[in-house]
């Protein structure tokens, strides 16, 4: 199954459909046949290759790039954390790294680092903008955010969940109308046809049957929330198809880079539904 982010879906290694880089390596029985038993003994005895022997994507090795680029998203986080007032020219900057990510056809680390760092002060600084009007949004931001994650990596974990290709459609239409919205709520915020600060989220919809009303972003929220934990769902499977056909070692930068882009937004749009509620 094709993953919906577009740092996998550019990139052959995350292909379920062929091989990377052509055949896998076999061990023929011409080149074994004619060592001795203790030859043999020796040969099956050496340690297991490592991603630097195969030049292959592992999950461990794989996860060691992936533990790195939060570091340094954490380490732009504390920056903005301080420095709360470049959270804007962080966000541009981090979109254009994003789309440098996205469209180069071979991963870059020092990219995705950059991208990390950047997007790191831009979680960092609207997080403490916001800390600021609702105190403790930043701990509860976190916390869901943590739980969302690991809820949806145990249940693709134990094989509860799995991505479908009926399910990746609908989850395309969705994300195509919620990006409509988005531009559409963006420019009548910069017009000043709508000056509320979060635009037409913040507009009272009644709940059928039950009468509580709630701001239209939160309902929207719920479900993009959902969208996210999906999205979560295409990067795991995209990783372990890039392990199981044996993709090249340097796309495991680019399972990084995929997991940053979500997780930085499944924050994003939880801080936002939190800061709906409180007001």
């Amino acid at each position: 199954m094709a993953s919906s982010n577009p740092s996998f879906n550019n990139s052959p290694a995350f292909s379920n459909r062929a091989n990377i880089g052509g055949k896998f390596p076999t061990t023929s029985s011409a080149s074994t046949q004619d060592l001795s038993a203790q030859q043999l003994t020796e040969l099956y005895s050496q340690p297991s290759a490592t991603a630097n022997d195969t030049d292959r994507m592992t999950y461990e090795d794989t996860m060691v790039k992936i533990l790195i680029s939060f570091a340094v998203l954490l380490g732009g986080a504390a920056v903005g954390w301080f420095i709360p007032v470049i959270w804007i020219p962080a966000a541009i900057v981090g979109f254009v790294l994003s789309l440098v990510n996205i469209f180069k056809k071979k991963p870059s680390p020092p990219l995705v680092l950059a991208y990390a760092a950047v997007e790191g002060v831009f979680v960092g600084g609207i997080t403490a903008f916001l800390e600021v009007r609702f105190p403790g949004i930043a701990i509860q931001a976190v916390l869901a955010t943590s739980a969302v994650i690991a809820v949806t990596f145990a249940l693709f974990a134990s094989g509860r969940v799995r991505a479908s290709r009926r399910a990746t459609k609908v989850f395309l239409i969705a994300m195509v109308g919620y990006g409509l919205f988005s531009l559409v709520n963006l420019g009548l915020m910069v017009t000043g046809v709508n000056k509320d600060a979060f635009g037409l989220s913040s507009a009272l919809i009644t709940i059928p049957f039950i009468g509580v009303q709630l701001p239209l972003g939160v309902i929207m929220g719920v479900f993009v929330v959902l969208m996210a934990a999906y999205s979560l769902v295409l990067d795991f499977d995209s990783i372990k198809t890039g392990v199981t056909r044996g993709a090249p070692r340097i796309y495991a930068w680019s399972a990084a880079f995929g997991l940053l882009v979500t997780v930085v937004w499944l924050y994003i749009e939880i801080l936002r539904i939190i800061a709906l509620l409180r007001r």
